[in-house]
């Protein structure tokens, strides 16, 4: 059955006795195996006006036979064009301000732009798998000229590295996702290491000229004649070193009007 099919018919569903949409999407191909997650809160929402909400993103990499996966060299992400990202009055932070610093220091330096927290895990081949990992925070950035986002990971031990990777935020006026957050990841340990599992989570409340503004607001705009629906709400566009891209299945969730 089509996706076309399918959407309506879970929107009916909803409307006649609720919906729990909220599953991952896995894919492997070539060996490589690639998790996708995406959700958002709350999912009671007015219908025709953005309310504030979280956007939290989850993925995890990892090898069929467990052998060391190869590098994630670029991530692209789109998210439902009812929901959107604002930073107006927001102070910003800049990556080159964030290298090698560690969580306490790069809270130090740019608190006041802080939009997202999570966590990570890594791998690092030093002739045997090494895993690591730790905090992973994301801060409210400028890119020329444009607005944007930039990842700040650290990891103290058993391997100490910072990671600092900036993301574009694009916004399309056509079609059914209308952000684009996209992302080149730099190399890890020279080479030698690759993250394997993010969780993060976007989302800050904040006031700018007496106002209450929200990083990330959202809308349920279901038809009037039903109390929420079905949507696309994500999908990703995973790249690595030596493979091809992989592109999990766009995410389903579902919405209800307040």
């Amino acid at each position: 059955m089509s996706r076309r099919v399918v959407t309506p018919i879970l929107i009916a569903l909803l409307a006649v006795g609720g919906s729990a949409i909220a599953s991952a999407e896995t894919v492997q191909e070539d060996g490589l195996r690639v998790t996708f997650d995406a959700d958002f809160v709350p999912h009671t929402l007015p219908r025709d006006k953005p309310a504030p909400v979280s956007v939290k993103i989850a993925g995890k990499v990892a090898t069929a036979d467990g052998s060391h996966p190869p590098a994630l060299s670029w991530l692209e992400i789109e998210l439902h064009r009812n929901g959107r990202l604002d930073a107006e009055g927001l102070r910003t932070c800049s990556a080159s301000s964030l290298q090698s610093t560690s969580t306490a220091t790069a809270l130090d330096r740019c608190r006041p732009a802080i939009v997202g927290k999570g966590n990570f895990e890594a791998v690092v081949s030093l002739g045997r798998e090494v895993k690591t990992g730790g905090k992973m925070l994301a801060f409210n950035s400028r890119r020329a000229g444009r607005q944007a986002l930039v990842l700040h990971l650290f990891a103290a031990t058993p391997v100490r590295f910072t990671l600092v990777v900036p993301l574009t935020i694009r916004h399309l006026k056509e079609g059914q996702f209308g952000t684009i957050l996209r992302a080149r990841i730099p190399k890890l340990a020279s080479g030698f290491g690759s993250v394997t599992e993010i969780d993060l989570t976007i989302g800050r409340r904040y006031s700018f000229r007496g106002v209450r503004r929200s990083y990330v607001s959202a809308a349920c705009s279901a038809p009037k004649s039903l109390p929420g629906g079905v949507f696309n709400f994500a999908r990703a566009n995973f790249r690595f070193e030596g493979h091809k891209a992989i592109n999990p299945p766009a995410l389903l969730r579902d919405c209800s009007v307040r």
